[in-house]
C-alpha cells in the first residue's frame, strides 16, 4: 500500500466547536425556561429527569473531548463496519427487549437512562457509507455500486420502521446527498423529489387530478420536444384544456382515461415516425408515476391508521383536522412562536412556555420556546447558527482531499440539515409532525450523545488532510 503524504494542522476547527457549544448551551437555557417555576426557581435541578439531562450534557462533553483529541483518527475508518454491525444488532435487540413508549418500541432503559438505537445507527451508517465510498475505485455513477451502498441505508431503515418509528427512519434518506456528491447520477436526487411531488399532489388533490395533470404534462412535453409543429402544439393544448374542463365538470374517471389514452396515442404516433427519439422509457415512466399515485391514494385511504392519516391531514388538510385533537400541537406551536413578535417576551417570560400550553415542548417543539421568548431576532440567530454549523461541516469535508472524510462530512451535514429543516417545519406546520428532535437543543440523551460524537469525530478527522484520493 502506497504511503500518502499527510498534513497535520495545529488545533481544532474552533468555529465549529464554538457553534456546537453555543447550541448545547442554548438548549440547556431553553430547557431551564420550559421547566421554570417562579415559586421554586431551583425546581429544574430537583427532578431526576432534569438531573439526568445535565448528566448527559457532561457525558456529551467528555465524548466530544475523547473523539476530537484522544482517539486515533484511523480507527474510525478501520472499525467503520464493526460499528455499523453493532448498531444493527442494537436495532434488532430493541425489537425484542426494548421499552414501548408512545406506541414505538425504540428505547432501552439502562440504569434509569434511555438509549435509542436509531440514534446510534446514524453514526454507524455514516461511518459505513464513508468507508464504502472511500474504498471503491470505480465511479459512483454505476447502478450496481450505488445499489450496494443503498443496502447500508435500507437495512437500518427497515428495522426502525418495524419499531415503528417512521420519523427516525426517513432521516437516513439524507445520505442520498453523500452519494450525489461522490459522482452518483442526478437522478438519485431527482427521483425522490418527483416521488415526493406526486405523493403530496395525490394527497392534496386526489388521484384523478394528479394523474390527469401528469398525463397532460407528459403529452405536451412529448409534442413540444419531439415534434416542433405549431398546429399540433396548439391542438394538444386545446385537447388538454378540454380534458381539464371535463374533469372539473364531470369529475369522472373518463377524463383520466382520455388523458392516458391521448398520451399513448400521441407517443405511439411519434414512435413510428421516429423510433430513436421516443423510447419505451416514456411509457414505463408514465405508468410507474401513475401507479405510484394510485398506490399512495389507496394506502392513505385503506391501509394507514387514523392517527397516521391525522398527521398528514394536519399538514395538507388542516381544515379536516380537529383543532383540539390532532391539530392542537401545531396550533399552539404557531401561537407561541407568533406571540414572540420581533424581540420576544424575554427569558423566563414566555406565558405559553411557562404554562405548558405547547405539548412536548422540551423535546420535539423546543423551537417554540425560542420563538416566544426571543422573538424573530432569536429565531434568526438560531437559524444562522445551524446554517454556519452545516456549512462548516461541509467545508471540512471539501478541504480534506480524502473521500472518507468528504463522505463522512456530507453524511453529518445531511443529518443536521434534515433534522433542522424538519423539526422547525413541524413547529410551523410546514411538514408533518413526525417526532424528529432539534439537534443539541431538544431534551433527550441519545440524540445529544450521538451528535456530539459525530461532530467530535469530524473535528478529529479535520486535523488530518490527505493530498490524494
Amino acid at each position: 500500500m502506497r504511503n500518502e503524504p499527510v498534513i497535520h494542522r495545529e488545533g481544532l476547527d474552533w468555529i465549529t466547536m464554538t457553534v456546537y457549544l453555543l447550541l448545547v448551551f442554548i438548549g440547556w437555557l431553553m430547557l431551564y425556561s420550559i421547566h421554570y417555576n417562579p415559586e421554586d426557581p431551583y425546581a429544574f435541578i430537583k427532578p431526576a429527569t432534569h438531573i439526568g439531562q445535565a448528566t448527559i450534557m457532561v457525558i456529551a462533553a467528555v465524548i466530544m473531548f475523547f473523539a476530537s483529541y484522544i482517539i486515533d483518527w484511523k480507527l474510525w475508518n478501520i472499525f467503520a463496519y464493526p460499528i455499523f454491525g453493532f448498531s444493527i444488532v442494537l436495532l434488532i435487540l430493541v425489537l425484542f427487549f426494548g421499552s414501548n413508549i408512545n406506541g414505538s418500541q425504540s428505547w432501552f432503559n439502562i440504569f434509569g437512562f434511555s438509549l435509542q438505537p436509531s440514534e446510534v445507527a446514524k453514526f454507524g451508517v455514516a461511518l459505513a457509507i464513508a468507508s464504502f465510498i472511500s474504498h471503491f475505485k470505480q465511479s459512483m455513477d454505476r447502478v450496481k455500486i450505488v445499489g450496494t451502498g443503498f443496502l447500508l441505508i435500507l437495512v437500518p431503515m427497515i428495522l426502525i420502521l418495524l419499531q415503528p418509528d417512521a420519523g427516525s427512519a426517513i432521516v437516513f434518506l439524507s445520505l442520498i446527498l453523500t452519494f450525489f456528491r461522490n459522482g452518483a447520477s442526478p437522478l438519485i436526487v431527482v427521483i425522490p423529489l418527483m416521488a415526493l411531488f406526486v405523493f403530496v399532489s395525490t394527497l392534496m388533490f386526489g388521484f384523478l387530478v394528479t394523474g390527469l395533470g401528469i398525463t397532460i404534462f407528459a403529452l405536451l412535453l412529448i409534442v413540444i420536444i419531439y415534434y416542433q409543429n405549431r398546429a399540433l402544439i396548439i391542438g394538444s393544448i386545446m385537447f388538454a384544456l378540454i380534458l381539464i374542463f371535463l374533469h372539473i365538470k364531470a369529475y369522472s374517471i373518463a377524463a383520466l382515461i382520455s388523458g392516458i389514452a391521448g398520451f399513448y396515442l400521441m407517443a405511439f404516433y411519434f414512435w413510428f415516425r421516429n423510433p430513436k427519439n421516443i423510447r419505451m422509457v416514456s411509457f414505463s415512466g408514465l405508468l410507474i408515476i401513475l401507479t405510484f399515485s394510485g398506490l399512495t391514494s389507496y394506502t392513505f385511504n385503506n391501509i394507514m391508521k387514523p392517527h397516521q392519516q391525522d398527521r398528514i391531514n394536519v399538514w395538507l388538510h388542516p381544515d379536516k383536522s380537529d383543532p383540539l385533537g390532532a391539530l392542537y400541537n401545531v396550533v399552539q406551536s404557531k401561537m407561541a412562536i407568533g406571540s414572540g413578535g420581533l424581540t420576544g417576551k424575554g427569558f423566563l417570560e414566555g406565558d405559553m412556555t411557562n404554562l405548558e400550553y405547547v405539548p412536548a415542548q422540551a423535546t420535539d417543539f423546543i423551537f417554540t420556546a425560542i420563538g416566544e421568548e426571543q422573538g424573530f431576532v432569536g429565531v434568526f440567530a438560531l437559524i444562522a447558527l445551524y446554517l454556519v454549523l452545516i456549512l462548516r461541516v461541509i467545508k471540512i469535508g471539501e478541504r480534506a482531499g480524502n473521500k472518507f472524510i468528504l463522505s463522512y462530512a456530507y453524511a453529518i451535514g445531511g443529518y443536521l440539515f434534515f433534522h433542522f429543516f424538519i423539526n422547525i417545519g413541524m413547529t410551523l406546520g410546514l411538514v408533518p409532525v413526525i417526532g424528529i428532535p432539534l439537534p443539541f437543543l431538544s431534551k433527550g440523551g441519545s440524540s445529544l450523545l450521538v451528535f456530539s460524537m459525530m461532530i467530535g469525530v469530524l473535528l478529529k478527522l479535520d486535523t488530518v488532510r490527505r493530498l490524494r484520493y
